[in-house]
């Protein structure tokens, strides 16, 4: 498989393997003109297994939707052939209309456009909950 290098643009690497298409629906990549490249199941000595996205066009990430899919993720911007710069993903502490709340008293439920707002509880555990009722998100 060949797959041309970016002359200018992002790559998304250290995808966790299976969530590649997740972040491109997410990121709404369809909608874009330019050439995007979904590669998955990439050997990986780190994991043994990721996915890869990149987009022949510098445009703006939600980062905080890559943090809450795949944490572990690095997203590199390339200029002229060369990364730029690198950076690494982490969890966010709050995410906006990234999750929906499931609890159908909660106030996002009942009144239209509230923002769906979670807060990261448990780190370890990747666990976030409804900042309004406290309902757990469901993975």
């Amino acid at each position: 498989m060949i797959i041309d290098p970016i002359k200018n643009g992002i790559v998304i690497d250290h995808i966790e393997a299976g969530k590649g298409k997740e972040i491109y629906n997410f990121l709404q990549l369809e909608d874009l003109i330019c050439p995007v490249a979904l590669i998955k199941n990439v050997p990986s000595k780190k994991n043994g297994k990721k996915d890869i996205i990149k987009i022949d066009e510098i445009i703006d990430i939600d980062m905080d939707v890559l943090g809450y899919i795949t944490p572990e993720a690095t997203v590199s911007i390339i200029k002229d052939g060369k990364i730029e710069s690198k950076r690494k993903i982490a969890l966010p502490q709050v995410v906006k209309n990234v999750i929906k709340c499931k609890n159908p008293r909660c106030i996002t439920s009942v009144e239209q456009g509230i923002e769906h707002e979670f807060k990261l509880v448990d780190k370890e555990n990747k666990t976030y909950r409804c900042v309004y009722c406290e309902s757990k998100a469901n993975d």
